[in-house]
């Protein structure tokens, strides 16, 4: 379950990092924005992407978290990703992360012949410092 700090993090403009792993069971890691619902972690990527793969086959994903204005300030978050929402609402949403992240209405970096996708994570295991 998000901790109050934890879910305030979430909805600043702080990155995260994923880390998923490949079928042979070697890390990959990735950058990202992120957002909650207050609820689940959410990640918005486009399908067919390394990270959405790999989840696909194992949901298993951690998140590393620091803050910007902090650099002393780390979260982790370790947790299962329970259901990917593609078409209109990840189309949505990643306009939504454009606003929060780049202060614009529109996700300039649309490629048309992407389609989105929202991995839901739900939080095993939230821990911080600083």
């Amino acid at each position: 379950m998000l901790t109050e700090q934890a879910r305030k993090k979430l909805e600043g403009k702080v990155f995260a990092f994923v880390a998923t792993t490949f079928p042979d069971g070697s890390p990959q890691v990735t950058p990202v924005w992120v957002d909650t619902d207050g609820k689940f972690v959410l990640v918005n990527t486009a399908i067919g992407r390394v990270k959405q793969r790999n989840l696909k086959k194992n949901p298993r994903v951690a998140l590393a978290i620091s803050d910007p204005s902090n650099p002393y300030y780390f979260l982790q978050i370790r947790g299962k990703v329970v259901e990917q929402i593609a078409g209109p609402t990840a189309e949505q949403h990643i306009d939504k992360m454009a606003k929060k992240y780049h202060g614009k209405d529109k996700y300039e970096n649309r490629n048309p012949a992407e389609r989105r996708v929202i991995l839901k994570i739900d939080p095993e295991k939230v821990s911080g410092w600083g």
